[in-house]
């Protein structure tokens, strides 16, 4: 079921975007109008205060020390820039490799598309395989960008018809993309849609944290992090930060 009303937690009252009572007729308005909403929304996203999260998050008294240690939650630090077909274009590159190595392909591969703001679907599609392996880009990973670009042009939703999906809707919507896994859609969710309510079971950062903090004698499994993210609920998201911070403690 799609948001029908305003995600802050306030829900209306008080409401620091002073749109409680907009967001209730959300779905009378028209497209246009409701753009202009989202768009109220993610530029108070750029500076989210996390005050409320972190009051919740600290009932855990384990949570609250790494919260005392790490500071302030920066997770709105980060600003990505492109369309939906770029931030899943340069996760696909990104996958399975180091963070410099995976950077520099990248790099070269927009080289490819210099003459634009941004490579499309379209720029992709006609890009014979041999050129894109000249830049280092994988065979399978090469058969996962062409997929997404042809997915793309037959009518994936944007990244503003994502703002109003719920969280799972969006991960089943995008999951049907090759190569494109629940883990990296619930990345996009945290970095890219700033959905604050999103635990990655399966990342292995966040089970790391939970086993050393909570001095588990195993990486806890699927089952083990969602119960404890039970307590965390609803700012999974920025528990799964401090979490990732605390291999820096």
């Amino acid at each position: 079921m799609l948001r029908k009303t305003c995600p802050s937690p306030c829900e209306g009252e008080g409401c620091p975007l002073g749109q409680g009572e907009v967001f209730q007729d959300f779905w009378v308005i028209g497209m246009e109008a409701r753009a202009n909403l989202i768009k109220i929304l993610l530029a108070a996203i750029k500076t989210m205060d996390y005050s409320l999260a972190i009051a919740a998050l600290k009932k855990d008294p384990i949570l609250a020390t790494v919260i005392e240690q790490v500071g302030d939650c920066k997770l709105d630090q980060v600003q990505p820039t492109g369309d939906l077909f770029f931030s899943l274009s340069r996760a696909i590159l990104y996958q399975q490799l180091s963070g410099k190595s995976a950077a520099a392909i990248h790099r070269r591969f927009l080289e490819l598309y210099a003459e634009q703001p941004f490579p499309t679907p379209e720029a992709i599609l006609n890009t014979p395989d041999a050129i894109l392996r000249g830049v280092g880009i994988s065979r399978p990973k090469i058969v996962y960008l062409k997929d997404l670009s042809q997915k793309i042009i037959d009518g994936l939703p944007s990244l503003a018809e994502l703002e109003v999906m719920e969280d799972e809707a969006i991960i089943q919507t995008l999951t049907q993309v090759k190569g494109i896994g629940r883990w990296t859609v619930q990345m996009m969710l945290i970095f890219r849609l700033h959905r604050l309510d999103v635990l990655p079971v399966d990342d292995l950062g966040v089970r790391s944290g939970i086993r050393r903090l909570y001095a588990l004698p195993e990486l806890p499994d699927k089952k083990t992090v969602e119960h404890f993210g039970l307590k965390w609920k609803p700012y999974c998201t920025v528990a799964s930060w401090y979490l990732w911070q605390s291999a820096e403690l």
